[in-house]
Order: structure tokens, then sequence, then C-alpha cells
């Protein structure tokens, strides 16, 4: 028999972990997941744990890139969206390599995603109780997630997986985790979604920058 599976993705890791700076951003998680854990698993549910961003003067299409993006989400089958938030201030950080006579600090502005990591590691925990999944594979590569996966496994005796997006290992991950596996690039390039989609909506496309 199939494994019953929820997939949870921390979409922050995701995105800097493999998808920023890739042709691959129009990404269709079930289909990586599909490709990725093979026939033994039977995808029934995706959470995907996000923040809405905010345009910049600098990138204004950020935000509809990213609405088109949860609009194509929202075509797969037993896809949840899960909201934290994202807090942008002012810090000073100092130089790499400052120049004698120059200033060691600069300001910036950096901008944190808040809320997802506890707000995935909340719903593995209560799916775990309700006995809402055999397996759970989590896409993300926070180590922070190690203790939730440990107690899912002891405590519920539930099969936990791990597709790290990022180039690192990490190692408390690797550890705990009943199995752990690293994206490959060809298997996000096999994985994305048709460039035009159809929904109740109507017709929407991939972004052109994209």
């Amino acid at each position: 028999m199939k494994m019953k599976t929820t997939l949870y993705i921390d979409a922050f890791n995701l995105y800097y972990g493999a998808l920023k700076g890739t042709p691959y951003k129009w990404l269709n998680p079930l289909k990586l997941a599909q490709l990725i854990l093979g026939e033994a698993h039977e995808v029934g549910v995706i959470k995907y744990f996000t923040a809405r961003v905010v345009s910049r003067p600098d990138n204004p299409g950020q935000l509809t890139r990213q609405l088109f993006y949860l609009r194509a989400l929202r075509t797969l089958p037993g896809m949840e969206i899960i909201f934290g938030h994202y807090l942008t201030h002012k810090v000073k950080m100092p130089l790499a390599n400052p120049q004698l006579g120059t200033p060691r600090f600069a300001e910036v502005i950096k901008t944190e995603e808040k809320g997802s990591d506890v707000n995935l590691a909340s719903h593995l925990l209560v799916d775990a109780f309700d006995n809402a999944y055999d397996c759970a594979v989590l896409i993300s590569g926070d180590s922070d997630l190690a203790m939730p996966v440990e107690i899912v496994k002891s405590r519920f005796g539930k099969v936990v997986g791990v597709l790290n997006p990022q180039h690192k290992k990490c190692q408390r991950l690797s550890q705990t985790a009943v199995f752990y596996k690293h994206m490959r690039p060809s298997a996000l390039e096999a994985s994305q979604f048709q460039d035009v989609i159809h929904d109740s909506h109507g017709v929407f496309n991939k972004p052109n920058e994209w």
C-alpha cells in the first residue's frame, strides 16, 4: 500500500536555497515530490508556508509574480497556503573588507520572514496527533525543525523525510529524519508548471521575468 503523505514546504527556504537566480521558479511542488519520492507515496495534502512580499522600488513586479505563483499553487489538489509575515527594517552591519579611513559599517535594509517555521512545526505536530498522515515530507533545510521531526518520529511513530533545497548539508535534519535527500537542478527543471494555466477564474501565464 502507498504511504499517505503530507508535504510541508518552507517557501522562504526553498526559494533562497534552490530557486533564486534560476529559471525554475515556476515550480510545481506536487510534481517534484512525486518525481523524488516515487510510487511508494501518495501525496494527499500540501502545506505551503510563506508570507506576502512587499514590492520594492527596484523590484516593482515582485508582489505580482508572487500572486500569480500562489494562484498556480491553488490549482493543485490538497493545497493549503499558510501565511506568516515579513519584517523589514534598517540595520547597521560590518563591512567584510573595509578600506583604511572609510566607515567600517553600512546601513542596510534587512528583510526577515516571521512565523513560517513556527507555523510549519505546529502543523507538523498537530497533524501527527490527528493521525493525518503516515509520512511527512519537509522541503526545508532549517535545522530548527529537527526537534519537531524527532517528536513526530518518537512520540507518534511517523515516518519523516526531508528534501533539502540548500546546497549545504543540514547535519541535524539528516541525522533526525528517516530519509534525507537534496534537490537536484534536473529534478527542478522536470517539475515546472505549464507556462499557461487554466483555473476557475480563467487563464493566466507564467511571469515573463521567470
